[in-house]
Order: C-alpha cells, then structure tokens, then sequence
C-alpha cells in the first residue's frame, strides 16, 4: 500500500465481497441517513472482531455528492487500539465502477473533496523495540542503513538488550515475533498498551507485491496525535451502504464537523512529541527554575549548578534516575549511556541540536539527541572546545548482569531498569584522558584565596596539571600592583579556576580577566561548604586516607610539600577548594594518592633571572602580541624538543632562566659537548622521537584507568627508553650535566624484567583484553575454563543433533545477542522434535532453541559475564603492581625530559646561523654590572641577510643606561626587545647570535614598553604607564635590565618630559641599574649630557629634506637624534601635503620639548646645574633623614661626586 504526500494511504485494489442487494439502493431517503449509523460503535461479535472508531457525523442527512470540498484530514476518523480504519467514507458499488474516472489517480494528485470507493488502510507503521515510551513509539534514530526490512526488524527484536529497562515489548508480543515466521504480518498499533493484544491480520500477497514494486515516496509530515492511528473494518464499507445518486441535495448547511473522540477502551490519549514542545511545558518546576536551596536567579546567593524539583513530581523509573543526576550538573552536558548510545536530553538535547546539528527526537517524555558510544571522545571534545562541561553517565551492568542481581538479590523488589552512575565529569581545564587532551602543554585547574593583611594583598594558590597529577602550593604576601600574582598568572594561564565567592577583590579579578584565555572556566565556590577551611582540609586529607593509613600518624606519610604547608592558613584553604572540585569531578583520588606535591615561587629571586608577568608578555616569551599565537615567540624558537614532558620541562626553564653563573655554564659546557659530538643527539631523537607522553599515562596507570593498548605503550616506552640509555651508558661515565644524568636514571630493566610474558601483548592491542599467560593468574584460569567446558558441552550437543537429524549442514549460527541458535537446513528430512522452539527462519533454514541448548547459552552468558568482571579486576592488579615502582618511571622521565631539553638547547644553539657563540659571563660577584654584545641581531626574527646588526654596550667601563633617541620605525624598540632576550637566551644555557658576548648574571628584567591603556581594569594610558614604572623603581637592583620605552607620551609634554625627566635621574643615580631609556624627548639629552651613568645613542637615518623623505639606517651610533621627523613618516604614510605644511608650521610654533632645549643651551652659558644633580644635593643637607635614606644616599654618592666633577 502506497503512502500519499500529506499522509494519507493510497488504497490498492482488493478482492469484491458480495455485494448489497439492489433493493436497499431504491430506498434512498431512509437509508442515505444511516451513513452516520455505519460509524457508530456496534457491539463486538467475540473476541476476534473488530470494531470500528466512533465518528460523529452530520444528523440530517446530506448526500455525499452535495458536501462541501473538505480535506482529506477532515474525513478522517479517530484512533483505535490495536485495529485498522479507513481513511474516508466511501462512495457506492456503482461509482468503484468509473475507474478511467477516478479510480485511476493516485492520492498525489487528489483535490479536495475527492472520494474513492475502495477502503484504504493506514501502511503499516515500523514497530520498534527500542527503549520507549509505553505510550507512543519513537521513531528509530540510530536504526542501521538496511535495504532488508525483515533483517532490520529482527536484529532489533532481542530479549537481553542493554538500552531496554522497563520498556520491553510483552510477552504476548515476543509470543507472536517467535511463533510466526513471517514478522512482516506482525503489526501493533502506535498507541499500543502493555496489556493490549496485538492484532495479526492475514496475508496479502498483492499488496505485498504492489509495494515492493512501487517506489517509496518522500516521508510525509507527522499527522496530529488524534489522527495518528486508523481503523479498516472487516467489510468494505461500500458493501454496508449505498449511495442514491437521484437523491435530493440537502437544503440545509453542514455542521461543523466535531473532533472525533477516543473510544474509552483505547488507553489514554496520545500525547504532543516531546521535542516538538518545550521542556518548560512538560516540566512545570522547568519554566520558574530554583537552586536546590530553593532561590531564584535574581537571588545573590543563586546556583546555577543546581536545580530544585519538587517531591510531589511523578517520573518512571527511567526519569527519576537521570533528573537525580541532571538535577546536581545543570550547568554542565550530561552524557547518559543507553546501550551503544550516548543521549543528551531535554536544554542539553537542544543545545546539541543547535551547536552541532544532531537529530532531534524523544526518549520517554523528554526531547533527545544521541551519539554512538565509539564516537563519544569526539563529541565530548566538541562540547568541551566550546566552553561546556560534560558529565559522563555510565551503565554499571547489563541487561544480563541486571537479570543476575536481581535474581540473587530477592530481599527487595528492584525497579526495572539498570543501575547507572556518574563515571566522570570532563572540563577544559581538567581533562585526563589522552585521546581527549589536544596540547603537549600542561594546563592548570587553580584554586586562589585572596585576604588582605597590613594592607597588602596576601594569596594562597594551590594548582594542578590533572593530565600528570601533579600538584604545586604556593603561598605570598604581594605588592600593592600584585605582582607577583600577574607574575603566577602570565606564567600558568589556568584554564579553569576557583574563586571563593564574594572574596576575591576587583583588581586581582582584573588580572586574571587580562592575563588567562578567553576559554578559561570560572568557578565561583560556596565558602566553607565548598571552598573548604585549612582545618577541614586538614580532616578531609585524614579521613579519606590518601596516604598511606599503615602510619601511626596519618600527617608523616603526607608528601614533604604538603607538610610544610599544613601551617600556611590560605594555601591550605585553596588546596582544600581544589580537593572538593576534583572530588566533585570523580577524580580527586587518582590524582592525589599519587603524591606529587611541589612549592611553586612564581618568583624565584635566589635562583633565577625574574621575568614578571608583564615581561613575559612585552616580550613575546610565549605569545605574540599580533595574534595571540606562538609564532615568532622565543619559546617557539627554542622548542626543539621530541617528547611531550620534555617541551613541558623547556617551558618551566624559559619561565625561569638560571641567575647563578655556575650553573649556566654547567648548562653551557653539555651543549657544547652535545654539538661537538652528534651521537648522543642522533640516537636520542631517532630512539625516542615517538614516545608517548609517558608522564600522563603513568598518572592513568595509577588511577587504574588505562586502556590495555595504552598500558602496551607505556612497557614498550619504557623498554625503548631502557634501551636508548644503555646505548648511551658511555657517555655517564665523563663529567658534567650529561655524564650526571645518564648516571643517574633509575634501574628500568629490573623494574621492566617481571612485564616480560606477564600478559599477551598482541591481544591487548588489537583486541583490548589482558589475557595473563597460563598459570599467572589462578581466576583468570578458572573462569576461561569454565567457559571452555560449557563450549565443548554446546559441541557434543551439535554433534548429537547432526547424528539424530541426519546431516552434517546442522551448525550454530548467531543473530545479535541471540547466540548458538541451531540452524537447520529446510532440506533436512529429520523429524523436528516437539521440545524444540523456532527462533527464526530464512528461505533456506530454520533456527531452534530447545531446553538444553537454552540452558547451555545462558550459562555461556553468565560465564562470560562473570569473565569481563574477573578481566576488570585482572587490569587492577596489573596497575597496581606496576605503580609499586611510580617512583622509579618518574624519575626515568625527568631525566629523559632534562636530556630532551639540554638536546633541544643544542639543536637551537646551532640553528642560530653565523655569528653566533658561547655567552662569557663574569662570576665576580663584586664587578660592576656590565652587558657587551657584539653585531647582535634578534634570533626570533629571520637573520640570514635581511637583519643589520648592532653593538650593545652597557655597564662595565661605558655607562650603565643608554639613552636612546631616534626617529619614529627607526628601530628603536627592535634593539631594546632584542636586548632582553639576548640576555634570557645567554642565561637559560644556550648560544646568542652574534660576535661575542660578556655579561654579568641579571637578576630582573623589567620592561615598560609601547602605549596602551587597560579599559577592562579601568586604566587610562598614563595610568599603565606610571603603574608599571612604579614597580621599576621599587624592585629594580644594580644588577637588573631596565627597558624604558616612551615614558611620559600618555599625558601634556611638560608633565611628560617633568617625569621621565625624574625617572631617569632616579635609575641611573639611585639605583645604579642597567638598562636603555628611548624617547623622542630630546631635551633629555641635553639635562643628562654630564651625568656619568648615562650615555645618548640615536638609530641612524639620512633625510632629504626638500622631498621629506627618510631612509631608515638601522644602525645604532653615539648622539642625539635631531628629531623625530614625524612629518616625514607622515609624507611616506600618504598624508596630504597641504595638511602636513600646516603641521609643520604648528611643530616649530609649539614644540615645548624643543623650547625647554633651547632653555637649557642658553643656560649653560652662565652658571647651569641640571635639576637632578641640585635635587640630590639639596636632600643630602637635609637634617631629619631616617636610615632607609642614608642608605640610599651612600649608593648614590660616587655618581653624584662624578657628575659634580664633569661640570
């Protein structure tokens, strides 16, 4: 039976019964009005009729030739229970007759108010036994592509389906799908009951035919839920009335027709598809939502990860189970397993619907989307990238492992469905899984408690790298511009972070606005309850037993860190925010246990050359200031690196380049020896270049959540590793960094020995599944011989069925879950014993189950079942023995990392080009600062031919700043960038590009380049400006770099030039730093032309003036620049001449700066001090000095005697 355009069935021609007698067509008045009668409810016959819809129609009697047009909609009838309906009134026998009329079209082409003569039926609707709505079947969204319908409808039909929980088809139902070979001829209605039987009608070999040779149409709209399901009586209605075509038309108009109404018996009323109306509509609690402690949004102390759901709420099994988890994660998309499927459902439904385009249906009473369970990392990763959370809900059992334990557990009644629970909780900044994690580089989940003491801003931070589970404290009291928390910031960029909310202050909010990417999550944590106090911390630590609980006392088993910060009130506090997260994330027990607890100094002024926050980013160190990308970036340039925790080691060495001289020379001497001889360097990278990241699958091992193909990668790394250092073993017996880290890697072969023929490595690869060597594992054994015993069992049953029914073609065959049915050939001549019960058939055979084999199949099943549970704790075991040694691959891995490092160092020492060479650095630690570079060029920027270099001379005998002027583009902030990372490359342990090089160690660098404002912290430009100078000044030692580019352009020339002026003096007199100053104040030049510290430098040009062009030199030589030719850059830029003409007129007629010059010339010419040298000497005859000054004024001495004596 064809199906038309708007839904409607195209009748196919059936065969006549007997026909009405021609008497009753003559009474034509009388009988025209018991149309109505035929649709009304008759009595039942038994129990194997059928009974038609009621349908209320019109009581007086109008002809069907005089009816108003109506669509075909309105002439159909209301829905039944499990029966079939026509789908219009009919006309009489005589009109069946002009078939070349209209018997002839198809639905397709039907006007209004056609009508035919033959009964239609509603096409038979797909029955689908996936887990349902008892009410309505759903359409098949995951249905295989399969031209076979039969093959389709029974791979879905299986008793022991994992996805089916309450939903399963009744036992009637399962009755009529076994005893019937042909399942087409099995139909139930849409709106079936569970206690309905369903109605099986005879076959029809012609329909049957028409519809395999006539082609499908377009599916049609969905028809409202009153005209879903159709009814066909037993007798045509053209045999039960006649139509008199003599009859007078009706005078009277039509009433309008009345909504057909539901027979009683037919179940309740169909209701609306979920997905087609909003969940606020089926879920009132939805449309006014409030937090699980009842507050509304508009609330402060609102959650939106919560969600209140009244306990009157009447849900099934199935929604009571996901709302009690949804209900905890409503900021988050929870991902709930349904057999091979993963389902988002109800605003998580849409979202996936909107964001990604996923099919939109229904599940129970709730709109869904789904995705297969094999592509579940990728979907997850979608949602993840677009900032969401997600929630993995996992099935605990099977539908066979459901069966069992309800079977052993009969103390109570279990609902019917299958036990699920949340797996895990996935979010940017917190994802463990390797497939899922898309950056070699650590990313942070970091938990900040802020207070205020004395006035300062104090901070405890405790952070982690889930990925490797390792853990850093850090604990500080910051300066007013909380340095060192932008410090902390620009060096981690968390991607996720915890805030006790409302006690965080605006300005560190503002940092961390500024400084982390736009993807980063905030959370904003409930103090106390879940942004825990140091003392719950402390309890919580304890009473879950993280360490080791064979102690006396619990404390001396907690790593050393930890330990130490037990005391520190906020970092405890912010340790204990982090342990609640994870906890809430199902994974704070992997990753503590583990142990690796670090103290984190964000700067570390002992140990290292100190790049604040905003150095880093002045700098380029790991993002560009273009795009926000690493391309151009020093840590780009210097990432040679082939292991992933290798690169993640280079990156803390960039954050933190040695200060001691010793030790950057020990750093320098294993990259000389390493590029004097390439066999180290060979063989490392062609050895280990495709080792996994062994650093993060040691952290899955641990946690026991390691897929057995990544457990073979993590041995076969190892070995590999074990390998390459024996090959290299040569090497540790010579001195320095290389002999000392070859000597000192762990022992791995004794640690790899007892992983030799543990398990079957082949089968874990390519099937996922230990399978221990015989005798390793007792169960293991026990369990697969159990299984080989019921196998050998079902052979000798095969083996008496082939003998009792003579033939060899008698096997086992499986169809889905429905395993070892026993398939007989149609030709087989053997009689078929009573006992057995046909399964299924085809043309060629038919498939039994009897009682035996029935036995025998479920005691397979329960076996391997009890098998995958003995697998499951057969892979604890095997983690678990192998994190004994946790210590001895951690230290392997460091090892490896700093050799890949010391590698990488080497192999960007040598792609620096010519000239490049071995920085020498002065270890006096009493010798005057000094930095001498000589035809230095910058190594990020493309040096073969194009770049000119320059000589940078500082400290030593020149004097300490250069004061650097130039025109606009001359080059001038290229030599102060290119300065800086000379010296970070110099002391990280690698060559610079250029002649030579002699320096001391710089302890700081501190950089204020370019002008730029800060609207998000509500910062103007001279704001920024001063605020970063301000940290110059209070942090800046003799031995620090000092890059000041600009200072005073973001306010009116006097106030600018007054405090670069000031500046200045102070740097070069007071703090005796080293360090380039540029402006395009030039009146500068002319007060500090005496000054002993500071020397003026200008970038080279030459300029035609007639045509006001300039060619930029980009050479540095000793002078003052003549100005900064502005109108020319102007001209080159394409400005008008006519304006630049009157800028020019109004340069010569305002320029202070160049007013104050011309001052200062006439002045020298009588008795001229500058204002710095009468400031300083004015303050030195000051009486009421405190010590800090007198301090100060003993550095400042020598130069002010120096600068008196040049007058």
């Amino acid at each position: 039976m064809a199906r038309g355009i708007e839904g409607n069935e195209i009748a196919t021609p059936r065969a006549t019964l007997k026909k009405t007698p021609s008497s009753q067509s003559a009474k034509s008045g009388p009988k025209q009005q018991s149309i109505a009668g035929f649709f009304a409810k008759r009595p039942t016959a038994g129990p194997s009729s059928v009974t038609p819809a009621k349908r209320a129609s019109d009581t007086n009697g109008a002809t069907i030739a005089s009816q108003t047009p109506r669509s075909s909609a309105d002439l159909t009838p209301a829905p039944s229970s499990g029966v079939l309906a026509n789908s219009s009134p009919q006309t009489a026998p005589g009109a069946s007759q002009q078939r070349s009329v209209t018997g002839g079209r198809n639905k397709e082409n039907e006007t209004p108010g056609t009508l035919y003569s033959s009964p239609v039926r509603k096409a038979k609707k797909q029955v689908n036994y996936a887990e349902s709505d008892h009410e309505e079947d759903e359409e098949d969204v995951f249905k295989p592509l399969s031209g076979n319908g039969r093959a389709a409808k029974r791979r879905r039909i299986s008793v022991k389906d994992d996805s089916d929980d309450e939903f399963g088809f009744d036992a009637a139902t399962q009755a009529a799908m076994e005893g019937d070979d042909d399942v087409e001829d099995f139909v139930v209605a849409d709106d079936l009951e569970d206690d309905d039987e369903p109605v099986k009608t005879k076959k029809r070999t012609s329909a049957s035919a028409s519809r395999k040779s006539s082609v499908k149409p377009p599916s049609p709209p969905s028809l409202p839920a009153d005209e879903e399901s159709e009814e066909i009586p037993t007798v045509s209605t053209a045999q039960q009335w006649t139509f008199d075509p003599n009859a007078p038309p009706s005078s009277e108009p039509r009433k309008a027709r009345e909504a057909p109404k539901k027979q009683q018996s037919s179940g309740p009323p169909k209701k609306e598809k979920a997905h087609m109306s909003e969940p606020a509509d089926r879920y009132p609690w939805l449309a006014n939502m409030l937090d699980a402690d009842r507050n509304a949004p508009d609330h402060p102390d609102y959650d939106p990860r919560t969600l209140y759901i009244p306990p009157i709420t009447k849900f099934s099994a199935f929604e009571k189970q996901y709302w009690d988890i949804k209900s905890k994660f409503m900021d988050t998309i929870v991902f709930f397993k349904k057999g091979k499927f993963y389902e988002l459902y109800e605003n998580d439904a849409t979202i996936g619907h909107q964001l990604f385009d996923l099919k939109l249906t229904d599940r129970v009473n709730m709109r869904m989307v789904g995705v297969p369970e094999s592509s579940l990392d990728h979907w997850a990763n979608q949602f993840v990238a677009k900032g969401f959370k997600i929630a993995r809900v996992d099935q605990m059992e099977s539908a066979l492992g459901k069966d069992m334990r309800e079977r052993d557990d009969k103390s109570k009644k279990e609902e019917k469905i299958i036990r699920r629970e949340l797996a895990s909780v996935l979010t940017a900044g917190t994802l463990v899984d390797g497939g899922m994690l898309q950056d070699d580089m650590a990313t942070y989940c970091a938990a900040i408690k802020e207070t205020e003491r004395d006035g300062k801003p104090c901070f405890g931070i405790a952070f982690v790298d889930t990925a490797t589970a390792q853990f850093h404290l850090t604990d500080f009291v910051d300066d007013a511009d909380m340095t060192r928390f932008e410090t902390f910031v620009a060096q981690t960029r968390p991607g996720e972070l915890l805030l006790e909310k409302s006690c965080i202050s605006a300005k560190a909010l503002r940092i961390l606005k500024n400084n982390t990417p736009p993807t980063t999550i905030w959370n904003y944590l409930k103090p106390d309850k879940e942004f825990l106090t140091a003392d719950k911390t402390r309890m919580k630590i304890d009473g879950e037993g993280y360490f080791d609980k064979s102690v006396e006392d619990s404390m001396d088993s907690w790593p050393v860190a930890l330990r130490e910060a037990k005391d520190k009130e906020l970092t405890f506090s912010a340790l204990g925010a982090l342990i609640w997260y994870l906890s809430m994330l199902k994974i704070e027990r992997d990753l503590i246990t583990c142990g690796n607890f670090y103290w984190y100094d964000p700067i570390r002024k002992a140990s290292s050359l100190v790049l604040d926050g905003q150095s880093l980013i002045n700098l380029e160190i790991f993002a560009n200031t273009f795009d926000g990308s690493t391309n151009g970036t020093l840590f780009s340039m210097l990432n040679r690196c082939v292991t992933p925790f290798g690169k993640r080691m280079l990156r803390q060495w960039v954050c933190h380049p040695l200060a001691a001289a010793r030790k950057i020379n020990q750093r320098l001497d294993a990259v000389d020896a390493l590029n004097a001889d390439g066999t180290v360097m060979d063989r490392f990278t062609a050895s280990l270049s495709r080792l996994p990241d062994l650093e993060r699958l040691i952290s899955r091992v641990h946690a026991g959540r390691c897929k057995p193909q990544d457990f073979v990668k993590v041995l076969e790394g190892f070995e590999q590793v074990e390998y390459t250092m024996t090959m290299l073993g040569s090497f540790g017996e010579g001195g320095g960094v290389l002999g000392q880290l070859i000597s000192s890697m762990p022992d791995l072969a004794g640690a790899l020995h007892p992983w030799k023929d543990t398990f079957d490595r082949v089968k874990a690869k390519d099937d996922g599944l230990f399978i221990p060597q015989s005798g390793v594992e007792e169960d293991f054994d026990e369990s697969q011989e159990r299984i080989d015993n019921i196998e050998k069992a079902l052979q000798k049953l095969l083996s008496k069925a082939r003998k009792d029914l003579g033939s060899s073609a008698v096997k086992f065959t499986d169809s889905g879950k429905e395993i070892y049915q026993l398939e007989v050939p149609i030709k087989v001549k053997g009689a078929i014993p009573k006992s057995w019960k046909q399964v299924s058939a085809t043309k060629a055979v038919k498939r039994w189950y009897f009682p035996e084999l029935e036995g025998l199949v479920q005691d397979l099943k329960e076996a391997q079942e009890m098998h995958g549970q003995v697998i499951k704790a057969l892979s604890g075991r095997f983690f678990a023995r192998f994190d004994i040694d946790y210590a001895v691959w951690l230290a392997a891995i460091k090892v490896i990392a700093q050799l890949d490092c010391l590698i990488s160092l080497a192999k960007a020492s040598n792609a620096l080009g010519s000239p490049s060479c071995r920085p020498e650095f002065v270890e006096d630690e009493n010798a005057r600062s000094v930095l001498e570079f000589q035809d230095l060029r910058h190594p990020c920027i493309e040096t073969t031919t194009n770049f000119i270099p320059n000589d940078i001379a500082l400290g030593g005998s020149e004097a300490s700043i250069t004061l650097l002027t130039g025109a606009n583009a001359a080059g001038k902030s290229t030599i102060l960038r290119m300065t800086c990372i000379a010296v970070i490359l110099a002391q990280i342990g690698c060559y610079v590009p250029c002649e030579s090089a002699r320096m001391t160690p710089v302890d700081r660098i501190m950089s204020r380049l370019g002008a730029q404002d800060n609207i998000f912290a509500g910062q103007s430009t001279f704001m920024v400006e001063l605020s970063e100078t301000k940290k110059i000044l209070s942090e800046a030692t003799p031995r620090s770099l000092v890059i000041l580019d600009e200072l005073g352009r973001g306010t009116s020339s006097y106030d600018g030039v007054a405090v670069a002026q000031a500046v200045l003096h102070h740097i070069a007199t007071h703090i005796g730093a080293l360090g380039y100053f540029a402006t395009h104040y030039h009146s500068l030049a002319a007060e500090f032309a005496v000054h002993p510290a500071i020397t003026p430098k200008r970038m080279a040009v030459r300029v035609e003036p007639d045509i006001r062009d300039v060619t930029f030199l980009y050479k540095l030589e000793e002078g003052v620049a003549e100005g900064s030719y502005g109108m020319h850059c102007a001209a080159m830029c394409g400005i008008p001449n006519k304006i630049i003409d009157r800028a020019e007129q109004a340069a010569q007629s305002w320029e202070h700066t160049g007013r104050i010059q011309d001052s200062l010339e006439k002045a020298k010419d009588s008795t001229w001090l500058p204002l710095g040298l009468l400031s300083d000497v004015s303050w030195m005859l000051k009486d009421d000095k405190d010590e800090e000054e007198a301090g100060v004024q003993e550095r400042s001495l020598e130069v002010l005697r120096k600068a008196i004596a040049a007058l």
